[in-house]
């Protein structure tokens, strides 16, 4: 049987009948650029995250862009960043012409390492942008005073966690700007790119809509240069839809995961990823851990393979049919455009980028479907 790493049709045609019925009122209103419906979401998933602001833009790379424009980074700024997570973390900093300053992980979280971003502050440091990768938060309370203490601005990269908790509050919910992606592969995934920015505070949130629209306001009258990072009306329409559906996705991968872990973790071959190194685990594969920080939404359940087995799993799993992938298999501060950049070593991100496996956890996925990647990773030797 074959499973893929992800099936996005099963989950969106549950829809296609109201946005047909939906669409046709679209097309009479003859209101295609923000509007109701964007407004209407807006104000739907700032109420969902609890947050007083939420502004609709064009994708989750753009919510980091415009972010960073909004909070007046500029040109020779460094922004601290992790090493392991998707480009787009350090490659808004540099579109601006500031300095990404890449900050090694942990090894349990996958997460930004703070004793690491410590050591990397410099005169120069302005803002600070953890990533809750996977869909798991990052450890807030101890970076926000970090911040605090050296009056750096503070952007969460909820790219990949939408709905994930750090304690009680909303990961995204807790910083200058949280910026969210509704890219089609995400928990809350839309029919194309989309994404959000969400803030507390309304200066920042005016500020955000003002980038969002060139910069100008009132229209046709610039005080600053921003971007086209407009949502389109269609996906805030599809994507109101679907924000009833977030919470039966996320219990969804929640079962899948426990019931990865729960089989694996019964192969004596197979331990829980509790931050340590291969050199010291006697074990051959370590299964995500949930460190029980908040609210973990599983966007991806990623595996670390050891004795330098991970690529040759990756080929015999997509030999039988089971969908996986690796993110991301270069750290940031080791890819080719930031060769430039001063030295920032970064070792278990190198590390655990040699590692990792991702395997399907999408809400869809049947027991008959897991069983057979469990049994396929039970069939390798490691």
């Amino acid at each position: 049987m074959a499973v893929p790493l992800l099936e996005l049709v099963t989950q969106n045609n549950q829809f296609v009948d109201e946005v047909v019925e939906e669409f046709r009122e679209f097309i009479g209103k003859g209101q295609y650029i923000l509007g109701d419906y964007v407004t209407h979401f807006e104000e739907k998933v700032a109420k969902h995250l609890g947050v007083n602001h939420a502004i609709g833009v064009s994708s989750g790379t753009d919510a980091l862009v415009l972010a960073l424009m909004a909070l007046d980074i500029q040109p020779g700024d460094e922004v601290l960043c992790p090493s392991f997570s998707f480009f787009a973390t350090a490659g808004c900093i540099s579109r601006l012409g500031a300095i990404p300053i890449f900050i090694d992980v942990d090894r349990d979280s996958f997460n930004l390492n703070l004793e690491d971003a410590r050591n990397k502050l410099t005169n120069k440091t302005k803002a600070i942008i953890p990533v809750h990768l996977f869909g798991q938060s990052c450890s807030m309370s101890s970076l926000l005073d970090f911040a605090k203490q050296n009056n750096l601005k503070v952007i969460e990269d909820t790219a990949q966690s939408l709905g994930s908790k750090y304690q009680d509050s909303f990961a995204g919910t807790l910083s200058d700007y949280g910026c969210y992606s509704f890219f089609p592969s995400k928990n809350l995934g839309s029919i194309g790119d989309a994404g959000l920015v969400v803030t507390n505070n309304l200066e920042l949130a005016e500020r955000a809509k003002i980038f969002r629209l060139h910069g100008s306001q009132p229209k046709y009258y610039h005080k600053w240069i921003g971007g086209n990072f407009r949502i389109d009306a269609l996906h805030a329409m599809f994507l109101t839809k679907k924000l009833d559906s977030i919470s039966s996705y996320e219990d969804a991968r929640a079962r899948n995961a426990a019931y990865y872990s729960n089989c694996l973790l019964a192969d004596g071959r197979f331990g829980e990823n509790q931050g340590q190194s291969f050199e010291n685990e006697s074990k051959s594969v370590l299964v995500p851990l949930d460190l029980k920080m908040g609210k973990h939404v599983w966007n991806q359940f990623t595996l670390r393979i050891g004795r330098g087995k991970r690529d040759e799993l990756w080929n015999y799993l997509k030999s039988n049919g089971i969908g996986a992938e690796v993110y991301y298999p270069v750290s940031l501060h080791k890819q080719e455009c930031f060769k430039n950049l001063i030295p920032s070593p970064c070792p278990v991100s190198e590390e655990i980028a040699g590692e990792v496996l991702s395997i399907p956890v999408y809400p869809e996925l049947t027991v008959e479907q897991m069983d057979e990647v469990i049994q396929t990773l039970l069939k390798f030797t490691y």
